[in-house]
């Protein structure tokens, strides 16, 4: 009998558990915005080199370069260059990039004509659709543009 006692605590202890079920369903339809993302191509410029002589036209030794900017572009001076010695080893580069304009005016959806601009269409909501009926999910797809999904999800927890 001493060897059954402990069998029998075992055996008449009550269970005592929580259990949470749940089960959820949903379905989210997205129609996509318009949108332009826009990067403004700035002013640059660069000069070297060696054995030539400069000049703007003017001004002997002038370098050229950037001046004063208006709406976002810079004035450029150009510059000529020509050998230093005849018969003599020389090496000349210039770059010069333009700008983009900043416009003084836009109105609501207008976008300044820059250099590097993306542009997406709006999406349109024609035949998107989404139903739940008792955890049964219908989806209709949409024009472009558009996203819908389903989810269905069931929960069980015990402790």
């Amino acid at each position: 009998m001493k060897k059954l006692l402990p069998f029998l605590f075992l055996l008449s202890a009550p269970a005592y558990a929580d259990i949470t079920s749940s089960i959820t369903s949903s379905v989210k339809l997205e129609v996509a915005a318009p949108g332009t993302t826009a990067d403004r191509i700035g002013n640059s410029y660069s000069v070297s080199g060696t054995g030539v002589n400069t000049t703007d036209g003017t001004t002997a030794g002038s370098l050229g370069g950037l001046g004063a900017a208006t709406n976002g572009v810079n004035a450029y001076t150009p510059i000529t260059a020509s050998q230093l010695t005849d018969g003599e080893s020389f090496s000349y580069t210039v770059s010069h990039t333009t700008g983009d304009t900043v416009a003084t005016s836009l109105t609501t959806g207008e976008v300044s004509a820059f250099g590097d601009l993306t542009s997406t269409s709006g999406g349109t909501a024609t035949n998107l659709a989404g139903t739940i009926d008792n955890h049964v999910i219908g989806i209709t797809a949409g024009s472009s543009g558009t996203t819908a999904t389903g989810q269905y999800v069931t929960t069980l927890t015990v402790d």
